[in-house]
């Protein structure tokens, strides 16, 4: 394999906490249950970059919001993603020193992508793609195609990480050899096994 792709949320970081969540509906008087069931519903579209930020706050909260609302969730809801698994980047760190080929495949929209960039376990790698970018999202099959054909490489060259098993799936079908994130020990051997084949 001459690439290992990496998703961000629940693989590099933990699932964002429903505090954070939470906190977001409590700073826009939000009632909590509906904002965390409109964050969810309108996502994909937002990491697909059909919504910009302030259509999908707006679609989230049920309301139209003012800028600086949006500044406000925006940050919030890029700090709710910024807590490393801390196994995880240890081997990222591990991977990057032996001078592997990694790259990171995450769904996010530009918003949160440009918040991300500015963590320093994310800057140190340097092909980085993100769904609201590109307009693409997991899983379907044209995101995975178009991450190869940018790192100058064919599927079958790459090893995929994720926590969803539908994003996993996905990479398969485009001919990448996909890895379930279960935690970072199970990672660990699961890259040395393929690595090694």
């Amino acid at each position: 394999m001459t690439w290992i792709v990496f998703d961000y949320g629940g693989v590099l970081s933990l699932p964002q906490p429903e505090a954070d969540t939470l906190e977001m509906a409590r700073a826009m008087n939000a009632e909590p249950e509906a904002f965390l069931r409109g964050y969810w519903q309108y996502r994909l579209d937002f990491d697909r970059a059909d919504l910009t930020p302030h259509a999908y706050w707006a679609a989230v909260l049920g309301r139209s919001v003012t800028h600086s609302e949006v500044a406000r969730l925006v940050a919030m809801d890029v700090a709710g993603w910024a807590h490393p698994d801390r196994g995880t980047v240890a081997l990222l760190g591990e991977l990057l020193a032996d001078d592997r080929d990694v790259a990171l495949l995450s769904n996010a929209p530009v918003c949160l992508g440009d918040g991300l960039d500015e963590l320093p376990w994310i800057a140190a790698i340097e092909r980085r793609f993100y769904s609201g970018r590109m307009g693409l999202v997991k899983p379907d099959r044209e995101i995975y195609d178009e991450v190869a054909r940018a790192l100058g490489t064919e599927p079958a060259e790459c090893v995929f990480i994720d926590d969803r098993a539908e994003n996993v799936e996905g990479a398969e079908r485009a001919g990448m050899t996909g890895l379930l994130y279960t935690g970072s020990a199970d990672l660990r051997a699961d890259l040395r096994a393929v690595l090694a084949a």
